[in-house]
């Protein structure tokens, strides 16, 4: 440390800045007339005098230190441990999450649906036989809980629906662990526009042989008062470690058995807002190349642009909406849970 600094005097010229450094406490330390009389110039390393400045090793003085650059190991952090970001891989009958620790919600959720899948049968899953549950892969520090749900005036919505998942006891019961919830607007939403989004999804399996959907929330900007763009969610949870989102998307893909080379699509992102049940689906499409700048995921990469249909080409894209009897739910005030 002495060397660079007093290198970097001398190429100053400036014998005062070195003097600061050194002169204190060492030598002749208070007598500076004596000292600034009998410094030896920079030149004269082999000057023998009473100098409180450092003297150059000989062996350094007419050299040049050469940086290794390969004595620079920046993995050698990962000896106490990678940091991550880690991506919660979950595995389930009727869909796989990708779980976010940070904002404790799934990143996305990935199902597979057909006309039989969906359809009752002797071993159909029962929704009022599910609850609610953490999911205990999560590490307990990142895992989303169920207290954090408590009067947050939030549903516990699901990124999967439960009646996606009729088959059997088992699938429909996976969808309620918290891995596949996020919080959404309940009322105008999520038992509403949502249900019937979620319901549209179904009846395509009436069109088409598969149907394979990615649902999940999103974190996007508006534009605020000042004209600036900013992204601001609510957080909640005790303490608040939950992230509200403000959209959540769908992409919908359609196969069939007879053309497996090409499909149909549709992106589309609603507000998590209460929407009125009259304002048209279309309205929410979206190119799926936005969809990929906005949640920074790389979707259907490896399919030729000439194999992808658009899907609202192929059907009509509307929600149907049935009026049912509103339950109210008054227990403990806790919001319904949501998830058709």
């Amino acid at each position: 440390m002495s060397r660079l600094i007093l290198k970097s005097s001398w190429g100053l010229g400036s014998l005062g800045i070195a003097s600061y450094f050194w002169g204190i406490g060492g030598g002749n330390g208070g007598n500076k007339s004596s000292n600034s009389t009998s410094l030896p110039p920079p030149s004269s390393p082999n000057s023998n005098s009473n100098s409180n400045l450092p003297i150059k090793p000989p062996s350094q003085s007419n050299s040049q230190e050469i940086f290794d650059p390969s004595s620079i190991n920046p993995e050698g952090f990962y000896k106490y441990g990678f940091p991550g970001p880690i991506h919660d891989l979950g595995k389930h009958s009727e869909f796989i999450s990708c779980y976010d620790r940070s904002k404790k919600n799934p990143y996305w959720v990935i199902e597979h649906l057909t006309k039989e899948s969906i359809t009752r049968n002797g071993d159909s899953g029962d929704r009022k036989k599910s609850i609610f549950k953490e999911d205990e892969s999560i590490p307990f520090k990142f895992r989303n809980k169920l207290r954090d749900y408590f009067r947050s005036g939030y549903d516990r919505g699901h990124q999967a629906p439960a009646a996606n998942a009729k088959y059997n006891q088992l699938a429909m019961d996976e969808t309620f662990y918290l891995t596949n919830i996020s919080p959404q607007i309940g009322e105008g939403f999520n038992r509403d526009y949502w249900n019937h989004f979620e319901e549209f999804v179904r009846r395509l399996t009436s069109k088409y042989d598969n149907i394979r959907v990615m649902t999940g929330p999103l974190y996007l900007p508006k534009l605020c008062k000042d004209g600036k763009y900013r992204v601001e969610y609510e957080v909640i949870g005790s303490p608040p470690n939950i992230s509200v989102p403000t959209h959540f998307f769908k992409l919908i893909i359609g196969e069939n058995n007879n053309d497996p080379s090409n499909i149909s699509c549709a992106a589309f992102v609603l507000p998590n807002q209460i929407i009125n049940n009259n304002i048209p689906l279309t309205q929410f499409q979206v190119p799926i190349d936005a969809l990929e700048r906005s949640s920074g995921l790389e979707l259907l990469q490896k399919l030729p642009y000439y194999n992808k249909k658009d899907l609202c080409k192929e059907v009509k894209c509307e929600i149907i909406v049935r009026e049912f009897p509103k339950q109210v739910n008054n227990v403990l005030a806790l919001p319904s849970g949501g998830g058709k």
